[in-house]
């Protein structure tokens, strides 16, 4: 049996299929830096995000 488990702990270290927490953690705080920069740009170039959503939203 311990050889077995031996094995099998071992695929389990040295297994790279999928992502872990620390990469999934890491890409969604990339995404939401490139939110922000991208809305201070916007804002800086003097288009108002919100009020344009609103208005296409509620059409007033």
């Amino acid at each position: 049996m311990l050889p077995a488990l031996k094995t099998w702990a071992h695929a389990l270290r040295t297994d790279d299929r999928g992502l872990n927490t620390a990469e999934l953690m890491g890409n969604a705080a990339l995404a939401i830096a490139a939110l922000v920069v991208i809305w201070g740009a916007l804002q800086a170039l003097g288009v108002d995000v919100v009020g344009w959503i609103r208005t296409s939203l509620l059409g007033s």
